[in-house]
């Protein structure tokens, strides 16, 4: 997705001014969506964009100016970002930021340890109508929020770190921080999780296993409710793409690192209630 938007001037959502030169294959290997289409993926880099493929994140830190970390399983975001941040590089590491919290912290402490600017986030709470609803001028105040997506899981991704992170994504881009505690009800083919905030207001991620893809939901307000579609208007990752490119240029990060810490936090707490029958668990 980057390589198209940064790379190809013939891409309908090319943003100029950017350009992806050297990438670092890595992959998984007990994660098949992630190993397995290494090959793929680096062959089409390599042959459709031009980039150069190196031999480790240092040696593609060493050879830019800011860094894409995009592997897909969270569990190796914390070695990669330490591989790196010497460098000082800006840096957008791509959803889940970690899969723990520990993990998530250690990585938000190595970026204020050498001064490295960095962001992660979903690219769904970048959609068009989203943004657009939470940006209306003259709404009334926020009061709830609900958000619906597909929630397939992998076993190398505990429990709602693989899908549940965009729906929740939505929730927090909706709501800001503040979640005190969380519920989490699990079936075979669907899964609910409800967050209460500090200030009485709720909100709920809704994941199903039965085929529907969309992502969706509502933002209630004081004076009245308006549905999300996220597949409306500008596709939700060339949002993201033009939010990395901002922050790349020097803009401020478009997500605060505490209310990823939280986020981070919050599926843990999810996967715990769900694990115990759906009891509350505090975050």
């Amino acid at each position: 997705m980057f390589a198209a938007t940064f790379n190809d001037p013939a891409n309908p959502h090319f943003i100029p001014g950017a350009r992806i030169t050297t990438a670092f294959p890595g992959g998984s290997v007990d994660f098949p969506l992630s190993i397995d289409r290494m090959p793929r993926y680096t062959e089409k880099l390599r042959t459709l964009h031009g980039i150069e493929m190196v031999e480790s994140p240092d040696a593609v830190a060493e050879r830019v100016d800011a860094v894409l970390l995009t592997s897909v399983d969270g569990r190796v975001h914390l070695r990669q970002f330490g591989e790196i941040a010497l460098r000082r590089r800006p840096t957008f590491i791509d959803k889940p930021l970690a899969t723990t919290s520990a993990e998530a912290k250690a990585i938000a402490a190595l970026a204020r340890e050498h001064g490295v600017p960095m962001f992660s986030a979903s690219s769904l709470r970048f959609a068009a109508e989203l943004q657009a609803e939470l940006r209306r001028e003259g709404a009334a105040p926020v009061i709830g929020a609900d958000f619906a997506g597909p929630m397939a899981m992998q076993s190398t991704q505990p429990g709602y770190f693989w899908y549940g992170v965009h729906t929740v994504e939505m929730v927090f881009a909706t709501l800001g921080g503040g979640c005190e505690s969380v519920r989490a009800f699990s079936t075979a083919h669907h899964e609910v999780i409800v967050g209460r905030w500090r200030d009485g207001r709720m909100g709920v991620a809704r994941g199903n296993r039965c085929g529907n893809g969309a992502f969706t939901g509502a933002v209630h307000r004081e004076d009245g409710s308006r549905p999300v579609n996220s597949a409306a208007g500008m596709p939700a990752y060339q949002g993201l793409a033009r939010a990395v490119h901002a922050f790349f240029r020097g803009a401020p990060a478009p997500v605060a690192m505490e209310e990823t810490l939280e986020i981070i936090r919050f599926l843990e707490a999810a996967n715990e209630s769900a694990a115990r029958g759906g009891v509350e668990v505090r975050l």
